[in-house]
C-alpha cells in the first residue's frame, strides 16, 4: 500500500511547516509501521482528506471497521487523544486505543464513521440545529489536572500574529483593533472553564452508528462554550457572502444559537468577531487571498 498524503494535506501543512520540517516525508513509512504494528487491514487512504492529518481507512484484526489517523506533534493529536479519552464517546468519536502505543506519538486509532457524510450534507437549518446539539455535548468539565491549553493562551499567540502581520495594513488594521479589544474584554471575566472541541464546525460532525452524528477531529481548548461556538457561527461563509442579506442572516444566527445553547449573545459576537479577524489576517498572511476577502468582510458584519 502507497500512502501518499492528499494534495490537501500538503498544501496545508506547508503554510504552517517550521523549516526543516520532515514529517510529510516520514508520513508513509510511519503509516507502515502503524499499520503493521498494529495488524490493520488497509482499505484505502482518505480524500481530500484534513489540512492535518492523515486518515486511513482499516479494518482491526478481528474485522471491525476503523480509521487510522496519523498528524505532526504541532496539529497537537496527544492533546487530541487525552479529549476523545475524556469524552468516551460521548457526542465524539469512540477512541479505540486509550493510550499511545510505544514510539507511535501521534498515532490515534477510532472508530470509523461515515467520512463522507457530514452534516454539511444537510440543508443549512437542519445542519446548524444537529450540529449545534452536538456540541452541547462537548461541553463538560476538564478532567482534574489537565494539561490542555487555554483559550486565553491560545488567542494570545494568535493575537500576537495578528498584530504582527495585520496592524499596520491599512485595509485590516480597523478590524483587527477591534477583534483585540474584543478580546481583552472577553477574557477579563470568563464566565465558565469547560472543555471545548476547538476547532468545530459543520464539516466535524460525521454520521456514526451508535448515535446519528458524531464529532471528530477535536483540537480541545479550555474555556468559555462562546469561543466554542463562534466558529460555527461562519459555517458555510462563501453563501453568507453571497447573499445580499448576508448581513441580517449573520447576525440572525448569532442570536439563534446563542439562544439555543445559552451562551450570552454579546459574549458570542465577541468571539466569533475574534475568530474570523484571526482566520483572515492568517489566510491573508499565507496568501489565501480570496478566504481572507470572505473572512473579513464577514467579520465586518459584527
Amino acid at each position: 500500500m502507497v500512502f501518499e498524503p492528499p494534495q490537501r494535506l500538503v498544501r496545508a501543512l506547508g503554510e504552517t511547516a517550521p523549516e526543516g520540517d520532515d514529517w510529510l516525508e516520514r508520513l508513509p513509512e510511519a503509516a507502515r509501521e502503524a499499520v503493521a504494528q498494529r495488524e490493520l487491514t488497509v482499505e484505502r487512504v482518505q480524500v481530500p482528506g484534513g489540512r492535518s492529518s492523515l486518515v486511513v481507512l482499516v479494518r482491526t484484526a478481528d474485522g471491525t471497521p476503523a480509521v487510522l489517523k496519523l498528524a505532526p506533534g504541532r496539529a497537537r493529536p496527544e492533546s487530541e487523544r487525552a479529549a476523545l479519552a475524556h469524552w468516551d464517546g460521548r457526542g465524539a468519536v469512540q477512541l479505540l486505543e486509550p493510550s499511545s502505543v510505544s514510539g507511535a506519538e501521534g498515532v490515534l486509532l477510532l472508530e470509523r464513521l461515515q467520512p463522507d457524510v457530514s452534516v454539511r450534507t444537510l440543508p443549512e437549518a437542519k445542519a446548524l440545529l444537529e450540529a449545534a446539539g452536538t456540541l452541547r455535548r462537548l461541553w463538560v468539565d476538564p478532567p482534574e489536572g489537565h494539561g490542555f491549553e487555554t483559550v486565553a493562551g491560545r488567542t494570545g499567540r494568535q493575537a500576537r500574529a495578528m498584530r504582527a502581520s495585520g496592524a499596520g495594513d491599512p485595509e485590516v488594521a480597523p478590524l483587527v483593533e477591534a477583534a483585540l479589544g474584543a478580546r481583552e474584554e472577553l477574557l477579563a471575566a470568563p464566565p465558565e472553564h469547560k472543555l471545548l472541541h476547538g476547532t468545530f464546525r459543520q464539516s466535524k460532525v460525521l454520521a456514526g452508528e451508535r448515535t446519528p452524528w458524531l464529532a471528530v477531529g477535536p483540537d480541545p481548548v479550555v474555556g468559555e462554550c462562546a469561543f466554542d461556538l463562534a466558529r460555527l457561527v461562519r459555517d458555510r461563509v462563501e453563501d453568507l457572502i453571497a447573499q445580499p442579506s448576508g448581513a441580517t442572516t449573520t447576525r440572525r444566527r448569532v442570536k439563534r444559537l446563542a439562544e439555543s445553547l445559552e451562551v450570552d449573545r454579546e459574549r458570542l459576537r465577541g468571539w466569533t468577531l475574534f475568530r474570523a479577524v484571526e482566520s483572515g489576517v492568517r489566510a491573508r498572511r499565507v496568501g489565501r487571498a480570496g478566504d481572507a476577502e470572505l473572512l473579513l468582510e464577514f467579520a465586518s458584519w459584527l
